[in-house]
């Protein structure tokens, strides 16, 4: 019968430096290759049947990886204010001073550069950069569809607004990156309920597409009938995003419902999937313009 890692109390449940460990004779250098222990960076290592939150895992950085100064930022900075977490597989961003020295490591993606006065808080114990700092740095270090996405996200938590971001985008003209804020934050809407959904809006308006609304309400003499995704209430013409809460059957079935409400009110609602984003774009956007021109009172042509 195998021997059982060798698991002191002291560790248990904990994330902790391996080398620490070793040098307080906790654990050997052996020890650590074990089941017991799951290595998160480097000489960084967490209890094996401890669940390892994003937040924790910014937290060790925060706390043995990184040069004073520096902070949590970019996609890690997004989630820890709520926005979707990056997986495992991602580095977490860290924003150091730009006259800091910290070699490759690996797990972590260093940006090195000037941090204003106020560009960092602490949140839950971490050090990461504020709200503003953070959507300038997606805006510099994204592409400008997945930038919106997160930037969306922080806009609906009422973390920051428009206003703001201009604001702090102008105040650093001339800077790299600033006209990258600006051209996020005129894509943005605070009214995207899922990233997919921010994806599709970005998407259809950098096509060439009328800017849609944002979960626009549909009405009949005052009833509520539906709820929609994506609207252009002047045509008529919507689109519905198709995620995984249509794994529930029940409420498959209500939305379906509901769209046929809107279908029989002369509403033309087109529906697309993750799959179709990413594999007929072109095919899905050449539907979406014959509809809003089927729907045009004017010889516009989308």
């Amino acid at each position: 019968m195998p021997k059982a890692p060798h698991r002191p109390p002291q560790l248990r449940g904990r994330i902790f430096r391996g080398s620490v460990a070793v040098s307080r004779g906790l654990l050997t250098r052996n020890d650590l290759r074990s089941a017991a222990w799951r290595p998160l960076f480097r000489d960084v290592y967490a209890d094996a049947r401890l669940r390892v939150t994003h937040r924790a895992r910014c937290a060790a950085v925060g706390r043995w990886l990184i040069p004073p100064g520096s902070a949590i930022a970019g996609r890690a900075a997004a989630a820890l204010y709520g926005c979707p977490t990056p997986s495992r597989a991602e580095p977490v961003d860290v924003l150091a001073p730009k006259d800091s020295r910290i070699g490759p490591t690996a797990g972590l993606q260093v940006h090195h550069g000037e941090i204003d006065l106020g560009d960092v808080v602490e949140r839950a114990g971490v050090r990461v950069t504020g709200p503003a700092r953070t959507c300038w740095d997606l805006a510099r270090w994204l592409d400008l569809v997945e930038a919106v996405v997160l930037i969306d996200a922080l806009l609906a938590r009422r973390l920051t607004d428009v206003s703001t971001l201009r604001e702090y985008a102008l105040a650093r003209a001339g800077q790299r990156g600033w006209r990258s804020l600006l051209r996020a934050v005129d894509l943005t809407d605070a009214g995207a309920e899922s990233p997919q959904e921010s994806r599709t809006r970005v998407r259809l308006v950098l096509a060439g597409l009328p800017r849609p609304q944002t979960q626009w309400v549909v009405a009949d003499q005052g009833r509520f009938v539906a709820r929609l995704d994506l609207a252009w209430p002047a045509f008529k013409v919507a689109v519905e995003y198709e995620g995984l809460w249509h794994d529930d059957p029940e409420q498959f079935h209500r939305d379906r419902r509901r769209l046929n409400r809107l279908l029989g009110g002369e509403w033309i609602v087109l529906h697309v999937t993750g799959k179709r984003l990413r594999e007929d774009f072109d095919g899905f956007l050449a539907e979406v313009r014959a509809a809003l021109r089927a729907r045009s009172r004017s010889p516009w042509t989308p």
